[in-house]
């Protein structure tokens, strides 16, 4: 397999570059707008043909680079259901497989931070977007967050993969790259060793954290696979 992790230092994004070293087909999980050039010179450089990007939700700190990845390079994209982003090719549901070449996937449902959030689990590494940080996890603030979801999604869905397994998220502020899921559930001050899922819903209730930078122009932005919406004539 091949396998980048990509920074993007404005806001902190981790995107993820996986190919078939078989195939050369290739996804870019979540990435961003402004790093387009920086996605197409490592495609090149690497002989991968992008399939797919694959959303781990909505974003409200960025502008996903999904459309204009489908204009240049003809991929496709993947957003859950709920997410709010009917201009996707692909709407998935948990448990849903995806493959692309010698990579398997499987689409994890994982809402709280988002109604529409996803998790992307492969056979030893899951890919958390903003459901679940190193030490920490997203926000349930806006944008139909729910603390008490969260929870229940991380403990069911990523809480249960084996121990050992990769955890990839979606930002970092801290300089860390990956952990694991048993660090995470050991460790994890907001969720774990053993935080209930009441003294979470209160750990998450006293954030008092500022509106989201970009989301006012991020959001809507995103609800159209990173394209502006075309105004309706007439």
């Amino acid at each position: 397999m091949i396998f980048r992790q990509l920074f993007e230092a404005d806001t902190c994004t981790y995107t993820y570059l996986l190919g078939c070293e078989r195939t050369h087909r290739a996804v870019l999980i979540d990435p961003v707008a402004s790093e387009l050039e920086t996605y197409a010179r490592l495609l090149a450089e690497l002989g991968l043909t992008l399939v797919y990007t694959l959303e781990t939700h909505v974003h409200a700190d960025h502008i996903t680079a999904s459309g204009l990845l489908r204009e240049r390079f003809g991929s496709k994209s993947v957003v859950h259901r709920d997410a709010g982003a009917m201009c996707a090719d692909l709407l998935v549901t948990d448990g849903v497989p995806l493959q692309v070449g010698d990579l398997e996937f499987r689409v994890l449902h994982t809402p709280g931070h988002t109604g529409g959030c996803v998790s992307y689990a492969m056979v030893d590494r899951v890919f958390t977007g903003d459901a679940l940080f190193i030490g920490g996890c997203g926000r349930t603030d806006f944008q139909q967050g729910d603390a008490g979801r969260l929870y229940d999604s991380i403990q069911r869905q990523l809480f249960n993969l084996p121990p050992d397994t990769l955890v990839y998220p979606g930002h970092d502020y801290a300089g860390n790259t990956v952990s694991t899921i048993g660090q995470e559930r050991a460790k994890n001050p907001r969720l774990g060793n053993g935080k209930t899922r009441e003294e979470f819903i209160g750990l998450m209730r006293a954030l008092d954290l500022p509106y989201p930078k970009y989301i006012d122009q991020a959001l809507p932005a995103n609800q159209a696979c990173g394209r502006a919406p075309v105004p309706r004539q007439g």
